[in-house]
């Protein structure tokens, strides 16, 4: 289980953006966030996967701290994914610094063999994203964090990625925390869904 223990956080001194903020995902559950922009979400997922270190509280893997080097178990996707890469590398070293999937696993999330002699740039916004979702699914992660992930995709190709997404999901039971403005699209995904407003969580029933 990934346990999120009475976490605080703030940017600006006196003006707490989460604070008192607990939330438990256990293995193979999915578990929707919505809020205003602005609310925390993204703070709270990168929290989640140890970007960012909580004023107070914890965040805890297994009833152990996350770790400090090699594959995160936790990983934690953009909605931008060009945050994620390094501009100067070619996709098919992006990938390969977590792994190296198979042509099949390309394929089932839409990563063309030509994609990979090219730089980040080369790519359009939606198809960098398939890339990245698809290197945070290395051997050893565990939960995801998916920050409005499908925002720059058209309608076909997001129902796409989240099918490819949930069979790799349920395969090897990985916990998903499905950020999004989508009602409809956390519904649909979800089976426990929770509202971030004034730095506090509320559960949506």
């Amino acid at each position: 289980m990934l346990n999120a223990h009475q976490l605080s956080f703030q940017f600006t001194a006196g003006v707490p953006l989460l604070q008192n903020v607990s939330l438990a995902i256990e293995a193979g559950q999915w578990v929707g966030l919505s809020g205003d922009s602005g609310a925390g979400k993204s703070t709270l997922g990168q929290l989640l996967a140890g970007y960012l270190t909580p004023h107070k509280g914890n965040v805890i893997l297994d009833n152990a701290t996350l770790p400090t080097s090699g594959v995160q178990p936790v990983q934690w996707l953009p909605q931008s994914p060009e945050l994620a890469v390094n501009p100067r590398w070619r996709v098919a070293k992006i990938l390969r610094e977590a792994w190296a999937p198979s042509e099949a696993q390309c394929q089932a999330f839409g990563v063309q063999p030509h994609w990979l002699s090219r730089f980040p740039h080369a790519l359009s916004g939606g198809e960098l994203q398939r890339v990245c979702v698809l290197r945070a699914l290395a051997p050893g992660v565990r939960f995801l964090v998916a920050d409005e992930i499908s925002t720059m995709l058209d309608p076909i190709t997001q129902v796409e990625l989240w099918q490819a997404l949930k069979q790799k999901a349920e395969q090897r039971r990985l916990g998903v925390l499905v950020i999004s403005h989508d009602t409809a699209l956390l519904k649909r995904l979800c089976t426990q869904r929770y509202h971030l407003s004034n730095a506090q969580l509320t559960p949506i029933s």
